[in-house]
């Protein structure tokens, strides 16, 4: 299953020409999985208060067409794969039924000290809810 919100670009995301600046899309993906994870019950104010973080360690992200100011885009996140450290969330930004940039960000479990630990259980329960299942195609 996927998580989807909506987002209404705004002109401060746009260039001079009204299309969306290409480094604005890595933004929409993380505000696209806050949002999966505060809607899973699992903030990342409550993952500090567990003693963890999830920082970035890779982020990949293809674009196939331009947003323009005031296009209505749905984020889509889901999980690709959570073993280990290691969690991938898969993200696409559309418009409509186009996709026009699709990606993913590898992130890492840390705690507090710094150090690479597995990840929270808290986490990979609430994340469960939002794993790609290629059973359902969602």
């Amino acid at each position: 299953m996927y998580h989807e919100i909506e987002y209404r670009v705004p002109y401060a995301d746009t260039d001079q020409m009204g299309v969306v600046y290409y480094a604005n899309y890595l933004e929409y993906f993380e505000r696209s999985r806050t949002e999966m994870l505060r809607s899973a019950g699992l903030p990342y104010s409550e993952l500090e208060k567990l003693g963890f973080f999830l920082p970035v360690s890779e982020a990949y992200c293809k674009y196939h067409s331009p947003a323009r100011y005031d296009d209505l885009l749905t984020f889509r996140s889901w999980v690709g794969e959570m073993k280990g450290v290691r969690l991938v969330i898969h993200s696409e930004v559309r418009r409509g039924d186009e996709v026009l940039v699709s990606g993913h960000v590898v992130l890492v479990s840390v705690n507090f000290d710094r150090k690479v630990v597995r990840m929270n259980h808290k986490l990979v329960e609430a994340c469960r809810a939002f794993q790609w299942s290629l059973e359902s195609g969602k």
